[in-house]
């Protein structure tokens, strides 16, 4: 056995971990067992917290195929640990396994996969994961996926479902049928229940698991030890600031899991019909659902339980919960390789690739189409946490760990903190025995020095800033739900925009037509709604491809599609259900134009008019729908005239694509300069195509005819310009960004030359700048991978005179001094096509073009989020800003992601904006620059103050004296808490400026700062520790000395005693003591005004009125304390002022029957 043996599970993938294999041993259980007692229990705390210390120190190192624990390992930068206990599903104790061909295969594996293809790789298929001595099936769960062992690779992998390996013909072939009831209670077993829980824990487990964090067990040695030294007053606040906060931080995690849970909850008990192998129709609860099973989707549509792939019928379904667009999309059957051109059937299905044939989990369907006596039918190919849904859920019940300096740097000062605490615990010990102080008074107050060093407040002081910041944000309409996000928004030095709906208005105008004929452009046309063109290829292309429907009489679809078929003012039927159900085909949605269009037809004389209406009804219905696909960036259908013998073919989308489908000799020759011409204006062109199709295509047939054979041998008819406007704020706040040196770059799905032309237009491109478009091309027929570069200006092959040579943009725009770069000022732009391939095969090219990346066009959502990615690499700060369509992983990734959209995809995204406005942009980095250095001014703060009671205690501890309960309470409460807590509330500043706020407290500034206020203040402290004892009235203490009785009498009577002099025990009455309070009292006071930073990221110190009321009152305080022992040592007081100052004296306050005042104690609330 290699002892040091170690495999990687989901490689290559974002939650990528090593693993390892343990096995329990009986002695290193019983030593950690004897650990455990003679600690008190802290050593099972501390492997409580330490997941790879617990495994160690009981286990032994084992094979990973025959252990009974593993330990996991992230390969990401933060290397969380993780343990996971293997457990063993039986076979033989289910009846119903699997079929007998299946238990014949079950040779010597551990774990599933449901790998099938055509050429039969499946013989293995489940055999590779169980023992066929026990059959057995060993496997582990961690963050709610199964991992089961696999022989096949010597590994544990994740349970897959159909959507993974499985041919579109395997789909149909295979798959079709559904399963019969041995194979779905055989795959249920593997596969378990079909939900996403999200258990909420009670009230009982929530606690103990929040009572347990290393700072609540500080906190509870704290009170423990000040109870046994008699300090019940500062314990029971600290007790009582506990209790607060574990019951805030319990209702807050609850209320969060109650959200989540209930978010999730809609499809849980849903009843849905399936097919069985025997084509029998049994109803089941949609927990019971397994990959294979053949989903019946009901007429009146339901909430998706489970991905599955659409194989018969039309839905229309809502996606809102995953994409965030509200638009309903139309989903159609996965084409049928097998009744289609050759070659397209080695294709594997994928739920991305094939998303428009793919039903999500969490969806709604809202309606279906059919055809008679046929029903709609998907089979499912994901269940559970592996859904689409269940992914999405996993990401918030499992987040990544924030990684900021801040915090980084926060441990690192803590650590510093406790060494200071350790140098006082020795010297404290060392002390007290060359006094020969009692042993339980040395561990009491060695241990007393440690809670003061390290502050059980600075957590909540810590959090304060940000939970103001939080209400400031959303009283201006930015909602958080991950607040720790904020501090990190104020390091934002580079923002990502979507362009549609967020740097532009949501919705396109039509600003015209230019149609095609004879292969000619003829002029631009503004008005389509005219007789002219009412009967035109061009308009019937506008009218039929599309993927509008009616949802209860209303028109709705892609805005895009609305906007076109609304210019023509075209009229939109569907079939109703009882239409459908009596013919024996589909019926298809027809238009048609409103009869005022349509040219009038006279009949002559006296004829019957039938003969003339009949020709005037024009209509036309859409057979098959291909829709829109981002991969190949166009759309299509299939549409025939009323009493036409032929059908025709319609495509719509991007220019480029539709060019190189159409037939050369009907494309203009101008086609690339027109088109050039557009796209620098900034519009959003669209081209159209049409062909006649063979009169032998029936309608049966165009319902199994594959895309590629409709989408070829087009004419070009023309083009569509739509004009996308820029939102009016949109300049304002670019301009804000720049003038404050933060980056910001435009990413969109949109064409490369029309997101230049709003770069420039927005100011994200200056005029003078220069675009340089990088044109990446893959690997092909031998050659390898290269990139052409080209201006903007002129987008042409690299033949032209204006191409670059690629050795000279790296050299040329990189290494350069970054004073040329700014006098240069180039913008890289490029597509998704040509980024991926940069990513691919030139790795070293990546970090300069990130550098000066500003524009990525046709960009699909994966690639977003590997933008993303490449750009924190590059040590930006990212923020990303989009509607919330297609934008999900970018705006979880980013640092800080704004969406603009407040559907249910926002769950995805730290921050949400109530108006769909990029002026949240520089609100939110305003606010988070003032919580940062609020966070900063705390944490200075809260260190001097535990440095300053340190160092006061340290000195009192020299003469074996202390600061009393009362002293601690008011430091700690009336001064550090109040002053804390109203500190925070300095609001932003105005305005965003060029200087950004430090990402660390391991600065030089920071550090200076910090140092110079602890030597300010431990020397005041020791000035005037030691100026005091040079008083002529200083009197040295001892237990029944009265430190403020400045006659000098010694005379000692028993009834004096009894009456005015209480006897000090623990040393707290006494004039270093004194000094010592009210020096360092107003020491907390000095460095909270000097720490609260204002310009330029909060507002200044004198406008939080909060702090300012607060340092009066404690001074005004201090001073008459001051003013009292002032008053006394020049000569005393009559008796009337002596009553007067009993409310302001440190300790306690008498008047004797002289009328005189003694002071039975000068320590300050000793």
């Amino acid at each position: 056995m290699d002892k040091e043996e170690r495999k990687i599970i989901n490689q290559g993938q974002e939650d990528e971990m090593e693993i390892y294999g343990y096995n329990l041993s009986r002695w290193k259980l019983a030593i950690v067992s004897l650990g455990v007692i003679c600690t008190g229990g802290f050593l099972l705390l501390l492997l409580y917290w330490m997941p790879e210390w617990r495994v160690k120190a009981t286990c032994v190192r084992a094979a990973i195929k025959d252990c009974d624990v593993v330990l996991l390992r992230t390969t990401d930068e933060f290397k969380m640990w993780f343990c996971a206990k293997i457990r063993v599903l039986s076979l033989e104790t289910h009846p119903v396994s699997s079929p007998k061909s299946m238990s014949n295969k079950l040779s010597n594996g551990h774990a599933v996969c449901l790998i099938e293809n055509p050429t039969g790789e499946n013989r293995h298929g489940i055999s590779k994961y169980s023992q066929a001595e026990s059959q057995q099936i060993r496997y582990f769960t961690h963050h709610s996926v199964k991992y089961f062992w696999n022989d096949t690779i010597h590994n544990f992998d994740f349970l897959k479902g159909l959507d993974e390996g499985v041919s579109c013909t395997s789909i149909y072939e295979k798959h079709s049928a559904g399963l019969t009831k041995g194979m779905h209670a055989y795959r249920k077993l593997l596969y378990g229940v079909n939900e996403i829980a999200v258990k909420v824990p009670s009230v009982f487990k929530l606690l103990i698991k929040e009572v347990l964090n290393p700072f609540y067990i500080f906190q509870l040695f704290s009170v423990i030890l000040w109870s046994t030294d008699e300090y019940y007053y500062y314990a029971l606040a600290i007790v009582v600031m506990s209790i607060v906060s574990i019951v805030s931080s319990l209702y807050s995690i609850r209320k969060q899991y109650v959200m989540l849970h209930d978010m999730v909850a809609t499809h849980s008990t849903v009843r849905v019909s399936v097919c069985r192998g025997n084509e029998e129709i049994e109803e089941i609860f949609s927990t019971d659902l397994v990959p294979g099973d053949v989903m019946v989707i009901p007429l009146n549509g339901t909430i998706m339980p489970c991905d599955a792939v659409l194989i018969n019928g039309t839905c229309i379904v809502n996606e809102s919960m995953l994409t965030g667009e509200s638009v309903p999309v139309t989903k159609t059957n996965l084409p049928n390789p097998s009744v289609a051109v050759k070659g397209i059937g080695d294709e594997l299905y994928n739920p991305e690739t094939h998303k428009r044939h793919t039903l999500f989990c969490g969806t709604t369907v809202i309606q279906t189409r059919f055809y008679t006596g046929e029903l709609v039918k998907a089979i499912v190919v994901r269940t559970g946490f592996s859904t689409s849904k269940g992914q999405l859920v996993r990401s918030i019940l499992y987040p990544k760990p924030t990684d900021f300096k801040l915090y980084r740097d926060a441990y690192l000062f803590l650590l510093c903190l406790v060494a200071v605490a350790g140098i006082g615990f020795i010297y404290t010990i060392i002390n007290s025995i060359l006094n020969e102080v009692q042993v339980g008074v040395i561990i009491i107050e060695s241990l007393d020095i440690i809670t003061i060093t390290v502050p059980p407040a600075l957590p909540a002081a810590m959090t304060a800033g940000i939970v103001y910041a939080q209400r400031r944000l959303k009283k201006i309409g930015i909602f958080c739900i991950s607040p720790q996000r904020i501090n990190i928004c104020g390091q934002l030095n580079l923002v990502c925009f979507d362009k549609t709906g967020t740097l532009t208005e949501d919705g396109l105008d039509l600003w015209g037509i230019q149609r095609v004929e004879n292969a000619r452009f003829l002029s631009p046309e503004e008005n389509v709604c005219n007789e002219m063109l009412v009967k035109s290829q061009f308009v019937a292309c506008l009218a039929t491809c599309h993927s509008l429907t009616k949802i209860e009489g209303v028109l709705s679809g892609d805005p895009l599609d609305l906007k076109m078929f609304e210019a023509i003012g075209w009229i939109l039927e569907e079939a109703t259900e009882e239409e459908t159900a009596l013919h024996n085909r589909i019926m298809p949605t027809v238009v048609r134009p409103p009869k005022q269009l349509l040219p009038e037809s006279t009949p002559a004389g006296n004829q019957e008019m039938e003969l003339f209406e009949l020709p005037a009804i024009y209509e036309i219905g859409i057979v098959r729908q291909f829709p829109f696909s981002s991969a190949l960036q166009r759309m299509s259908v299939v549409a025939r005239v009323l009493g036409d013998k032929k059908m025709d073919a319609y495509m719509k989308g991007a220019p480029e694509v539709i060019a190189s489908l159409c037939k050369p000799e009907t494309v203009p020759v101008d086609f690339q300069n027109v088109l050039e011409d557009f796209t620098k204006q900034g519009f959003r062109v669209i081209a159209l195509a049409h062909r006649k199709l063979e009169s032998k295509l029936t309608w049966h047939k165009v319902q199994n005819i594959s895309r590629d054979a409709i989408e070829n041998n087009m004419d070009f008819m023309g083009l569509i310009i739509m004009q996308n406007k820029l939102k009016q704020e949109t300049p304002a706040v670019l301009e804000d960004l720049h003038k404050a040196n933060i980056r910001t770059v435009m990413v969109t799905g949109d064409n490369m030359l029309t997101a230049v032309s709003v770069a420039r237009d927005c100011g994200m491109i200056l005029p003078q700048d220069k675009v340089i478009i990088a044109e990446a091309l893959p690997p092909k027929d031998g050659k390898v991978a290269k990139i052409n570069w080209h201006y903007a200006d002129s987008l042409t092959q690299c033949s032209h005179p204006s191409a670059i040579a690629s050795e000279a943009i790296p050299v040329k725009l990189v290494h350069d001094s970054l004073e040329d770069l700014q006098m240069t000022r180039y913008h890289f732009a490029m597509n998704g096509k040509s980024f991926s391939v940069i990513l691919e095969h030139f790795q070293d090219l990546v970090p300069k073009l990130m550098l000066h990346g500003t524009v990525f066009a046709r960009m699909a959502p994966d690639q977003k989020t590997q933008l993303i990615e490449a750009l924190q690499n590059v040590d930006y700060f990212v923020g990303m800003c989009g509607d919330g369509a297609n934008d999900c992983g970018a705006l979880k990734r980013a640092h800080g992601g704004i969406s603009l959209s407040e559907l249910e995809a926002s769950v995805a995204s730290p921050f949400t904006s109530k108006t769909p406005s990029i002026s949240c942009v520089p609100n939110l980095i305003r606010e988070g620059r003032a919580a940062l250095i609020t966070s900063f001014c705390v944490f200075k703060f809260m260190a001097l103050y535990s440095i300053i009671q340190y160092f006061s205690v340290t000195l009192l501890y020299s003469i074996l004296s202390n600061l009393g309960d009362f002293q601690f309470l008011f430091i700690d409460l009336a001064i550090i808490l109040v002053v804390v807590f109203t500190m925070s509330l300095n609001p932003a500043w105005k305005e965003l400026v060029a200087q950004r706020p430090p990402s660390g407290l391991i600065s030089g500034a920071l550090l200076f700062s910090v140092l110079s206020q602890i030597i300010i203040c431990i020397g005041f402290q020791s000035l005037g520790f030691f100026w005091v004892k040079q008083q002529p009235w200083y009197e040295v203490w001892h237990p029944k000395s009265d430190a403020c009785n400045t006659t000098g009498s010694l005379l000692w009577n028993s009834s004096h005693l009894d009456n005015e002099t209480e006897l000090d025990e623990h040393n707290i009455q006494n004039y270093e003591n004194t000094t010592v309070f009210f020096i360092s009292s107003f020491q907390y006071l000095i460095v909270a005004i000097a720490f609260s930073k204002g310009k330029p990221f909060r507002q200044p110190c004198y406008k939080n009125y909060s702090v300012c009321t607060i340092s009066v009152a404690c001074n005004y305080a201090h001073h008459c304390s001051c003013q009292c022992l002032c008053i006394y040592h020049s000569g005393g007081v009559s008796g009337s002022v002596g009553k007067m100052l009993l409310t302001l004296g440190p300790k306690l306050w008498k008047e004797d029957t002289k009328g005189k005042v003694h002071v039975s104690g000068a320590g300050a609330l000793g």
